[in-house]
């Protein structure tokens, strides 16, 4: 019978480990699969996924959280039992015998209700915790994003640029020609050649800002500075349909730094009500045994020899009533200020909102401006300068001032969009939403 229950422990035992290694080797296969994607093309929610997994600061954060819910376990339970031997090298002589040992256990009991009390404190803890677990994989997406709108635009760029330096060499090809015919200067050759190098300057330049963005973005996953990563996939242009003033009052009730600051609050309160506690006594209740020997004497009483048994109660005495003061007074001074940081930290989120949502609108105004006016103008502008030039009617340096206008504004449209996308995903981190679809309502209030 005793060997089946070991065998059945053992097998409990088994079935645990093998939970977690289990697990372990789902998300390892998902990772792989993920890896084998990141040669070919780069998907933002690729690179989400990946990071939740491997992420360093999301490991430790999570840790973090599991510490506070043991602490709180620890914190709202009874303290330990003390236990107390006494041996006498020398027995003490008693009417019913010698004393030879004693022993005694306690146990302390706070006053009733201090336990919950402090459950209440540390409970908030726990909650704190978890709102700093939720704010660092939102730094995490943020950074993630805005790094992968900036790879966006560095290989936009490129393209850009690449293809300009072709055209560039075509152009030189076609001043060099006109100046053979006096339809050109030398000047204007020297222009182009001078455009050709920098534009070819640009690349090596993008190329190295592109494997900076990379290594960036490897070091976030956790992985080698110099792994490979393919192309960036583009991302869809997202429309804000909020307005300022909701925005203000969606990050007041969803961002996790105001949320912190509100269990902040809640803590303190808590705080409050368990420093008051201080004041009121806390008990001790205890058994005590004592072992008596048989006494050395002729005519030993009826009871002699038995050993001693007693109850122990005992209670402390919160005399130092000062301290008890100074003990309710720092609890105040601590909700005040955590009040008062709450108050900071909302102004300050919405200096920051203010900030982003100009930065915004700015950027849309200039993908717009580009967009429908300067870059279609401009094309046009170099489509007439080629006509006019090859009519005799225009020079060949103004084809190459036009020329390299149009070059600017696409890079311009393209430098534009990715500061339209990384600002987007820093508001929606204040926002605590995101901003691109309305959050459903429900009853009770709207819930993302």
């Amino acid at each position: 019978m005793r060997k089946t229950r070991s065998l059945r422990i053992l097998l409990g035992i088994s079935m645990l480990l093998a939970v977690p290694s289990f697990s372990y080797a789902m998300n390892k296969a998902t990772v792989t699969n993920i890896e084998k994607r990141f040669v070919q093309t780069l998907f933002l929610s690729d690179l989400l996924k990946y990071a939740y997994e491997s992420n360093p600061s999301i490991k430790a954060s999570k840790e973090s959280w599991r510490m506070f819910i043991e602490n709180y376990r620890i914190g709202k339970s009874y303290p330990d039992p003390q236990l107390m031997v006494t041996w006498f090298p020398s027995p003490i002589e008693t009417r019913l015998g010698p004393q030879d040992w004693n022993l005694t256990l306690s146990q302390a009991i706070p006053f009733p209700g201090k336990l919950t009390q402090m459950g209440k404190v540390l409970e908030a803890d726990t909650k704190i915790s978890k709102l700093k677990l939720d704010k660092t994989i939102k730094y995490i997406v943020t950074s993630i994003s805005s790094s992968f709108y900036e790879l966006i635009y560095i290989q936009k760029a490129m393209d850009i640029a690449q293809a300009n330096f072709d055209l560039n060499q075509k152009l030189i090809t076609i001043g060099e020609t006109a100046f053979a015919q006096d339809r050109a200067l030398f000047y204007d050759i020297a222009k182009a050649q001078a455009q050709t190098a920098q534009i070819q300057y640009d690349i090596f330049l993008l190329e190295e800002l592109e494997q900076a963005e990379k290594a960036r973005i490897n070091t976030i996953l956790n992985r080698v500075p110099d792994a490979f990563l393919g192309r960036a996939s583009d991302l869809l242009f997202r429309d804000v349909v909020y307005r300022l003033d909701e925005i203000y009052d969606l990050s007041m009730t969803l961002q996790e730094d105001i949320l912190i600051a509100d269990e902040a609050v809640i803590k303190s309160e808590e705080a409050v009500k368990l420093s008051r506690y201080e004041s009121l006594p806390s008990f001790k209740l205890g058994l005590f045994y004592a072992a008596i020997g048989d006494p050395d004497v002729s005519v030993p009483p009826g009871n002699a020899g038995d050993d001693a048994i007693g109850v122990q109660l005992g209670l402390n005495i919160p005399l130092w009533l000062g301290k008890n003061k100074s003990d309710v007074s720092k609890a105040l001074a601590f909700q005040r200020k955590a009040k008062a940081d709450k108050v900071s930290i909302a102004n300050q989120t919405k200096e920051k909102i203010s900030r982003l949502w100009f930065k915004l609108q700015n950027s849309k105004r200039l993908i717009t401006l580009y967009e429908k006016q300067l870059i279609p103008q401009s094309i046009r502008s170099v489509q007439t300068a080629e006509t006019w030039y090859r009519q005799g009617k225009g020079s060949f340096s103004d084809f190459l001032e036009i020329q390299a206008t149009a070059y600017n504004f696409q890079l311009s449209l393209a430098r534009s969009m990715a500061d339209y996308g990384k600002t987007l995903v820093q508001l929606e981190q204040l926002a605590g939403v995101i901003l691109d679809k309305k959050i459903k309502e429900k009853k009770g209030g709207n819930t993302p």
